[in-house]
C-alpha cells in the first residue's frame, strides 16, 4: 500500500503537523484502517481512494483511537501527495460524512475549502480548568457538530505555557472530543493563537489542527471583525494557516512538506 508521511501547515521538515497518506488499492477493513493509524502513531492517516471523476477521490480519517469525520492537516498531507504525483490543478476529496472538499495550489501554497459550523454559550467545568492549568478563562463556546470546547484567555504567553495534566482532564467532561485553547496574537503578525488536546478521541495534543477552523476562523472574524486572518498553533512543533471567510466556507491556506514515500506491507 502505498504510504506517505507529511508534516503540514508549515514549509519545514520536524514542524507542524504529521499526517499519513495511504492508497489501498481494495477496500479494507475499518478495523485495519484503525490498525493502521494506530501502527503509524501520528494524530491522524487519511485513506484515499479515487472515485471513478477526474481527480476525485473518497477520504477517511481515522486517529489511532477512532475514525475522524474531517481532518484538515490530513487533507492537506493528502493533496500536497496528489499535487505531486498528478498534473491536477484542483483536487475534490469526499468524506464518510458526504461532505464535498475542494483543494487548489497556488505554488507551495495550498488552499482547502471547509464549511463553517456554529458555537453555542458554554460553561467550562471547573475541574478542566483545573487540568488544563487555568484559573480563568474570557469567553466559553461549544461546537456541537465538532464536539469541541472553546477556551479563550488572554495571553499568547500563558497558552504557550500551558501543561495539562491529562489523567485530570479526561474525567473533567464527558461527551467532548476535545478542549481548544486560544488567545489574541500581540505583535506578531498573526491574528490568534491557539492549541488543540483531544485524549478523549486522539492524542494529548493535536500539533497543529485545521478542523477546528470550522468554527474557530469565524469566532475570531466576528470578534476582530476581519474576513482574511493568520492563525499560528503554539504546540511545541508550531505551525501555521491563513485563513479567509466566506459566508458558509472558510478557506484554509499553508503549505507541507513530504517526509517519506514508501510501501506498507499489510494484506
Amino acid at each position: 500500500m502505498k504510504t506517505s508521511i507529511v508534516d503540514s501547515f508549515t514549509h519545514e521538515h520536524f514542524k507542524g503537523n504529521p499526517a499519513g497518506v495511504c492508497f489501498p488499492e481494495k477496500e479494507i477493513s475499518d478495523e485495519k484502517m484503525l490498525l493502521i493509524a494506530n501502527e503509524l502513531g501520528l494524530s491522524e492517516t487519511a485513506f484515499l481512494r479515487k472515485n471513478g471523476k477526474k481527480d476525485s477521490y473518497s477520504i477517511r480519517y481515522f486517529s489511532p483511537k477512532m475514525e475522524i469525520p474531517l481532518c484538515g492537516h490530513a487533507t492537506l498531507a493528502s493533496a500536497k501527495v496528489l499535487f505531486k504525483d498528478t498534473d491536477a490543478e484542483k483536487i475534490h476529496f469526499t468524506t464518510i460524512e458526504n461532505l464535498e472538499l475542494t483543494v487548489t495550489k497556488q505554488g507551495e501554497e495550498i488552499t482547502m475549502e471547509f464549511p463553517v459550523y456554529e458555537t453555542e454559550a458554554a460553561l467550562a467545568p471547573p475541574a478542566m480548568l483545573k487540568a488544563l492549568g487555568l484559573p480563568d478563562v474570557v469567553n466559553t463556546v461549544f461546537s456541537p457538530h465538532n464536539k469541541v470546547i472553546l477556551l479563550e484567555i488572554n495571553s499568547p504567553k500563558v497558552l504557550a505555557a500551558l501543561r495539562p495534566d491529562f489523567e485530570a482532564l479526561i474525567p473533567s467532561h464527558q461527551g467532548v472530543h476535545g478542549v481548544l485553547v486560544t488567545a489574541p496574537a500581540v505583535d506578531d503578525g498573526y491574528d490568534y493563537h491557539y492549541r488543540f488536546f483531544w485524549p478523549w478521541a486522539g492524542t494529548n495534543e493535536d500539533p497543529v489542527t485545521g478542523g477546528v477552523q470550522t468554527f474557530l476562523a469565524k469566532y475570531w472574524s466576528s470578534k476582530l471583525n476581519k474576513k482574511n486572518l493568520k492563525a499560528f498553533q503554539s504546540s511545541g512543533r508550531t505551525g501555521y494557516m491563513k485563513l479567509t471567510m466566506r459566508d458558509e466556507h472558510v478557506l484554509l491556506t499553508s503549505r507541507a512538506v513530504i517526509m517519506l514515500e514508501g510501501n506498507l506491507l499489510v494484506e
